[in-house]
């Protein structure tokens, strides 16, 4: 399932006089040997991920237009989805293994009628059934598949057997015993359908949270109208606070390149924008300096375990804290102090 393929060609980008600027624009900087200076870039792009490429292609893509000396991304999407995918440049690497446990909403395709050999669209035909269910039986099946429910994790997933991705034991024809494991709907709406006709789909928005396959979702509904389904199209419009909305496509990226390379740097967000969803906690200058040290501070909150985003005094983000059974706040993940300083983060 996995499409590795390298980044396709990209136009060379227009010299720009200010190759050493850490975080300055996207303007092609090269050393007196003509080699491309990576630069120190921190901040978080969120990209609408095209269908066709991997998250990696994207990502390396992306990175290779901010000329990033560091990225990472916070989850990927299959080559068969298209939508939000933010990336991390720099320092805001340090932060997206926060995401992996957000919620996220997709917009999803449901074919009914047909099942296939990987749930989704890129499978051969397995079966083909008469979709004879009405919007009375569709309504009743989709509320039956919100809230707590339990998914059996597609072959085609990156699942690990005996250190073997599954999908790698699926394209050798070899299916092994997988268990059923939770996964939570928060909201399952009905956006279209068509039940008539040769071609009948359902069209759904699912906010979901951690560890939920939507082709499994996609397969399980078709199942529970008695006609099987595979996923036919997916879209992820939002991961946390984070929305489809904000994000820019990777031709938009490139045609910035050719004209205006410096206003690349307008598309990037703050590091904290990755944090949003977490409590606030705002530190004066003694327990600031305690904390960027490394040592725990007090603050009146409970919760053992809860994440908490740590600001100095006039907004500058610290890092991330973790409250623990002490009733202390301890470091989690710091910025370097030379990001602290320039207080590249969201106005409290």
């Amino acid at each position: 399932m996995r499409d590795e393929s390298a980044p396709g060609a990209i136009a060379p980008l227009s010299p720009a006089p200010s190759p050493t600027c850490e975080r300055g624009g996207g303007g092609e900087g090269r050393n007196n040997y003509g080699t491309r200076v990576k630069r120190k870039i921190d901040g978080v792009l969120l990209l609408d991920k095209p269908k066709g490429i991997s998250s990696n292609a994207a990502l390396q893509r992306a990175r290779w237009l901010f000329q990033a000396e560091k990225a990472g991304h916070t989850g990927t999407l299959d080559p068969l989805a298209s939508g939000l995918l933010p990336l991390c440049f720099g320092e805001a690497t340090k932060f997206s293994a926060d995401l992996l446990d957000a919620d996220k909403t997709y917009r999803a395709k449901a074919r009914l009628g047909v099942t296939t050999t990987t749930g989704d669209a890129e499978g051969e035909i397995r079966e083909i059934r008469p979709a004879q269910c009405d919007m009375a039986l569709v309504e009743k099946t989709l509320a039956a598949f919100t809230g707590e429910i339990r998914q059996i994790p597609p072959m085609y997933s990156a699942l690990k057997q005996k250190g073997r991705p599954l999908y790698e034991l699926a394209r050798q024809g070899v299916e092994v015993e997988r268990k059923a494991r939770p996964a939570l709907i928060h909201r399952l709406t009905l956006l279209a359908c068509e039940l008539a006709g040769d071609s009948p789909w359902l069209e759904l928005e699912v906010c979901c949270g951690k560890g939920t396959y939507i082709r499994t979702l996609a397969e399980d509904i078709g199942e529970a109208l008695g006609c099987g389904a595979y996923l036919a199209d997916l879209c992820r419009t939002a991961v946390a606070d984070l929305t489809l909305t904000m994000a820019h496509s990777l031709t938009e990226l490139e045609t910035l390149v050719a004209d205006n390379a410096h206003a690349l740097t307008d598309k990037l967000l703050p590091m904290d924008h990755l944090l949003l969803s977490l409590p606030v906690v705002c530190l004066d200058g003694a327990a600031s300096e305690r904390f960027m040290h490394g040592n725990p501070v007090y603050v009146e909150l409970a919760g053992e375990g809860t994440k908490i985003r740590v600001y100095a005094a006039g907004g500058k983000l610290l890092g991330l804290g973790e409250m623990k059974a002490d009733g202390k706040l301890w470091p989690k993940r710091l910025l370097a102090e030379r990001t602290i300083k320039r207080g590249l983060t969201t106005p409290l």
